[in-house]
């Protein structure tokens, strides 16, 4: 993981499946304001797309297309895109899957993941993609999914912070992959993360796995695994409740949640704040923040997108880059 000291107060940010709601949700998000002043955007994508968005979204900005990230300025009401193709909307009919969507997409991550690994932007925004266009494209994934033991993907909504142990993972093999190793080292790079975004207190409260986290699990692998990430010097609980310990975060108790899986943190973040939480993958070398939510295809077109999902994104990418903690909105 990278320092997160801002180098050139940019965010670079992918607009998304161009035939879904991503691009809207990005302009609108840009054009509502709260954001990081001195903070300029680079727009991945179709300049045609974006101008498509404003239209329907009803909103007054102008767009101006560059060759390279350094031709971004920070002018208000001004959209910057990085058009690398310079394709048409129309090559992208709204809210269906399409080999061109895929294609396009898959060009606009490689793109904005080279920047970012090369420091040109400090950060890396998503906005909602759709594997099923990547599929058809005989397109791999770009999305930086997490790994167990190797990478963690947070949500945050307000207080509620969530970190996950494991994610896209049957539950079934859930138990299997809960060891004392991977609880120590899930919470030292998490602790170090939250050091590298400036928050403190640093304090983690840990989630147990089975009901009143009294199990097997719970005291043959996560309570030694606490044990030693606190050797290590990381402020983290022994095994909550369950139904416990994500409401202690909201109140303040805690900093951070580790959940062990991925519903037991999704379900408690997005039925306490829903609209406006965001999602950011720990482990790749500079700083990967998306939504939790889709394309949208059966609103794309009509302007009823919510953009407070990618608002708290770029939001959060910002501060996150400048080492100012995460903000609690």
């Amino acid at each position: 993981m990278t320092s997160p000291v801002a180098r050139n107060n940019m965010t670079g940010v992918v607009i998304g499946d161009p035939a879904g709601v991503g691009p809207e949700v990005v302009v609108k998000a840009l054009c509502a304001g709260g954001l990081a002043p001195d903070t300029r955007h680079l727009l991945i994508g179709s300049a045609s797309v974006i101008s498509r968005a404003l239209e329907t979204c009803g909103l007054d900005a102008s767009i101006k297309t560059v060759a390279h990230a350094g031709e971004v300025e920070d002018t208000v009401g001004v959209l910057h895109v990085l058009d690398p193709e310079g394709l048409p909307a129309e090559a992208f009919p709204l809210g269906a899957d399409s080999a061109a969507a895929g294609d396009a997409v898959a060009n606009w991550m490689d793109i904005a993941i080279g920047l970012a690994r090369e420091g040109t932007i400090d950060a890396l925004v998503m906005a909602p993609i759709s594997s099923g266009s990547f599929k058809l494209a005989g397109q791999r994934s770009r999305t930086v999914s997490p790994v167990v033991g190797e990478s963690y993907l947070l949500i945050f909504s307000g207080a509620l912070r969530v970190a996950h142990l494991t994610d896209h993972v049957p539950l079934a093999s859930v138990s299997g992959l809960i060891t004392a190793d991977q609880v120590k080292k899930a919470l030292v790079q998490l602790d170090a993360a939250m050091r590298s975004w400036g928050m403190e207190p640093r304090r983690i409260g840990v989630s147990g796995f089975n009901a009143h986290a009294n199990g097997p699990e719970d005291r043959e692998q996560i309570a030694p695994g606490v044990e030693r990430a606190r050797a290590l010097g990381v402020d983290a609980s022994l095994p909550q409740s369950p139904d416990a310990v994500f409401r202690h975060c909201i109140e303040g108790r805690y900093d951070m949640v580790l959940a062990m899986y991925h519903d037991q943190g999704h379900i408690a973040v997005k039925t306490w704040g829903f609209s406006g939480n965001c999602v950011l993958v720990l482990g790749p070398p500079y700083l990967f923040l998306s939504v939790a939510h889709g394309t949208a295809y059966d609103i794309v077109g009509t302007g009823k997108s919510d953009p407070a999902m990618l608002h708290c994104a770029l939001k959060t990418a910002s501060l996150l880059a400048r080492g100012q903690g995460i903000g609690a909105e």
